[in-house]
């Protein structure tokens, strides 16, 4: 049976795969893992000694279909004696965010990040606003697919159930969260966001505006359907032009659940999660708060980004791909700073979770404080040719096995020695093989990544 926790929650086609029924019987299992209440008389969550009973933070992207499936996570929560606090339409890292500063036992959000408008996703988070480890996930799992079989939840009755009740104070406190950490003000700064139609459509243009930037807004009017529609950090050629027009000083872009951040210069060059993560590790360095002189990426980051970093002196810890992991290995080492060239960002000081705000404002800040243009910044690092092809419609799963594929890896490999590399993984969000080439010449690595896109294709499909 499939597993249906992937890398980033549970996704699917929403009243498809990710039906209102799923929602609730997901709600209420995670509300008895993750209290982690002693079971009471009635076989839910027991209310503390004071008698308090626990709290979930509930958010969501502008999907239409996150409308109904809110209300059947919020039914699910308070069925289980759960009182909900539901910040409506705000990201994914303010969900985490409001979730541990408010002392809440667990949060969940609704979006389906990047994916486009059919998809919804629920990730559930922690007391604290920390993802949940494999673990976790599994026994919630487990414990939903013993209740659909058939066996009764214990639900509490009378006073015992939850409470649902607005929390509109949640946009402030964050927003207010977010330009309060910034080492300095962007005053005089004229700053792009395409908030992607998503979650950040009101979050980052009110963020970046109290911080002091002159802000023009693209993709921020969002109607259910819109979102990362031809916009957002996977369409960046509107933010491009829109800098250029405008003659701002760098343009941000966000994905659905604005978790993630990409820019563009005041020349209308895209930078990248690397070369993000490089300025801010520099930034860090240099103010003594980059702990172990460490960064954390993945395998996925390009080998400019490394060079750089080892010629400034800051180690790289690499990890698989996914910010769940990038995370696991921060709060293992004890680093400050991590994330991944898709532009995830994790400032462990200030966020449990990749923040695309905050990472935009950070990145800001550098150039306001400093004087220096994006490019000049971003310069420190030479990002190698990389070429990323998506297959799609194949057996993702044999990725790793299929003997016509490994032979073809080898040979590739084989033939960039040591001038580059080759990455083949499954999505774990999309039924999907992704292939990715790095070499010294970028027609060399289109040549390689097409031969294997075409291998994937015969090997798995």
């Amino acid at each position: 049976m499939a597993r249906l926790f992937g890398t980033d929650g549970v996704r699917g086609v929403a009243n498809e795969g990710l039906t209102a029924e799923l929602a609730l019987g997901l709600s209420v299992a995670a509300a008895h893992v993750l209290t982690e209440a002693k079971a009471g008389a009635d076989g839910g969550p027991e209310a503390a000694a004071d008698g308090a009973r626990p709290v979930a933070v509930v958010g969501r992207d502008p999907r239409a279909s996150g409308e109904f499936l809110e209300a059947a996570v919020v039914a699910g929560l308070a069925s289980a004696g759960v009182d909900v606090l539901r910040v409506g339409v705000l990201p994914t890292p303010a969900v985490a965010y409001l979730t541990g500063s408010l002392g809440a036992d667990l949060g969940v959000m609704l979006s389906a990040s990047h994916n486009p408008m059919p998809d919804n996703g629920i990730k559930f988070f922690a007391r604290g606003g920390h993802k949940l480890a494999d673990e976790l996930e599994d026994r919630i799992e487990a414990l939903h697919r013993e209740h659909a079989a058939g066996e009764p939840w214990a639900r509490p009755t009378g006073a015992g159930v939850g409470r649902v009740r607005d929390y509109d104070e949640g946009f402030d406190n964050y927003v207010a969260h977010l330009v309060g950490v910034l080492p300095n003000r962007l005053d005089g700064l004229k700053v792009v966001i395409d908030g992607a139609h998503g979650a950040a459509s009101r979050v980052s243009p009110e963020a970046f505006a109290r911080a002091g930037a002159d802000v023009i807004t693209i993709g921020t009017d969002p109607d259910g359907l819109n979102i990362n529609d031809d916009c957002g950090s996977t369409h960046i050629d509107g933010l491009r032009d829109a800098v250029l027009r405008h003659g701002a000083d760098l343009g941000v872009a966000h994905d659905g659940d604005a978790d993630r951040c990409l820019a563009v210069d005041a020349d209308g060059h895209e930078i990248d999660g690397d070369q993000i993560l490089a300025v801010l590790a520099f930034a860090m360095k240099e103010a003594g708060q980059l702990r172990k002189d460490t960064v954390v990426a993945t395998v996925m980051s390009n080998l400019g980004f490394k060079l750089a970093l080892e010629q400034a002196g800051v180690a790289l810890v690499q990890t698989a791909v996914g910010d769940r992991y990038v995370l696991e290995e921060m709060k293992r080492g004890g680093f400050s700073l991590g994330g991944e060239q898709s532009g995830h960002v994790i400032v462990l000081d200030h966020a449990t979770t990749g923040d695309g705000t905050l990472t935009g404002l950070m990145l800001a800040a550098r150039v306001a404080a400093t004087g220096k243009p994006l490019a000049q910044l971003t310069a420190v690092m030479e990002r190698l040719p990389q070429v990323l092809v998506n297959v799609p419609d194949v057996d993702k799963s044999r990725v790793g096995t299929a003997p016509e594929l490994v032979s073809a890896v080898a040979e590739a490999e084989r033939e960039l020695g040591e001038t580059g590399r080759v990455l083949l993984r499954s999505s774990g969000t999309e039924p999907l093989v992704r292939v990715m080439v790095e070499a010294a010449d970028i027609e060399h690595a289109r040549a390689v990544a097409g031969r294997l896109a075409d291998v994937v294709k015969r090997a798995l499909g």
